[in-house]
């Protein structure tokens, strides 16, 4: 049987009204024809949403499968989980996406099927001039002054808005209402739902000349009003002078690493999922032999050990893992 090695998986892309063409020609990924490639999404394991292992002796697997036969060597200290919790994505907002919001684990349990909920946090890669991210709610927005705009089709008059910059990261517990503006190529990290109540979506149609659902009163009943104006993280300093802590909560740990040379990665008895954001950097037992550029993801199995990362330029890299 084959030992757990650092595992590169085929992105499955998702084509929506909002995307664009910024995951070809800012990411160098491989779409089709067509600007409305909204998402790639790179580490899955969500019901038929399932990355499949690109290269390797692992080559064909899905990751499901790893959860099922491989769980102790994929989590190390995680083990045992019934799939994979968390899922990590690139997302091209050519136009503004809906205003939406996610419900909590406790919520989405509810569901019919089960779902997890959906805390997520977004780093800017990409941002044109004037681009808005609309996150939390403006302070002193109750549910019925919430309720009735929504009703009024004017919901985006209760959300807090700002421009962001590259580099920003954004931090949306389930509960706060949000929307990606247009203009905007982000990398996202959350957990493994796809579940997404629509309050609003601009008065835009879809393809066959119909506006899209909207599920108003499901999003009404999971919008934590206490979650005011949200502003993007500030970095945290760690005890290793290139990695700074972006977002640390009960779902998951994102940090931001900044490399040159070599540098030790995992080797603490848990996964970490790898996406380089600038730059390029070699990933020691990647099956693929070549490096690691912008706009790709590697998951490293807790049983990997400690891994060497080796660039020959200056890294800008994710890392994001199970607390």
């Amino acid at each position: 049987m084959a030992e757990l090695y650092p595992l590169r998986f085929r992105p499955i892309f998702r084509r929506y009204l909002w995307g664009g063409r910024r995951l070809h020609t800012v990411l160098a990924k491989s779409i089709g024809d067509g600007d409305d490639y909204a998402e790639s999404w790179e580490v899955v394991d969500h019901g038929e949403d399932q990355s499949i292992v690109a290269v390797g002796p692992l080559g064909g697997k899905t990751l499901q499968e790893l959860v099922r036969y491989r769980g102790a060597e994929l989590f190390g200290r995680h083990h045992p989980q019934p799939s994979f919790p968390l899922l990590w994505k690139f997302l091209d907002a050519n136009q503004t996406l809906s205003v939406q919001v996610h419900p909590n684990d406790r919520q989405a349990a509810q569901l019919d099927p089960p779902d997890l909920g959906k805390t997520e946090a977004w780093v800017v890669l990409d941002a044109a001039p004037g681009s808005l991210i609309y996150a939390g709610l403006k302070r002193g927005f109750d549910r019925p002054v919430v309720e009735r705009e929504v009703m009024r089709g004017t919901v985006e008059l209760c959300l807090h808005r700002f421009q962001p910059a590259v580099g920003d990261c954004v931090f949306l517990p389930a509960g706060t209402v949000h929307a990606l503006g247009a203009g905007l190529l982000v990398a996202e990290i959350q957990q493994a739902s796809d579940t997404t109540y629509r309050l609003f979506d601009w008065n835009r149609v879809g393809a066959d000349g119909r506006p899209r659902a909207l599920h108003v009163q499901q999003g009404l009943e999971v919008i934590d009003y206490g979650r005011g104006p949200v502003q993007p993280q500030t970095p945290q300093a760690t005890d290793q002078p290139h990695i700074q802590r972006l977002v640390e909560c009960d779902k998951f740990v994102l940090d931001r690493w900044q490399l040159s040379g070599s540098q030790p990665a995992g080797g603490d008895h848990r996964c970490h999922i790898l996406a380089v954001l600038e730059g390029a950097v070699y990933v020691d037992g990647d099956a693929a032999k070549e490096p690691l550029g912008r706009g790709q993801t590697i998951l490293l199995p807790a049983a990997a050990g400690e891994v060497r990362l080796e660039s020959r330029q200056q890294v800008t890299l994710l890392d994001a893992y199970l607390p």
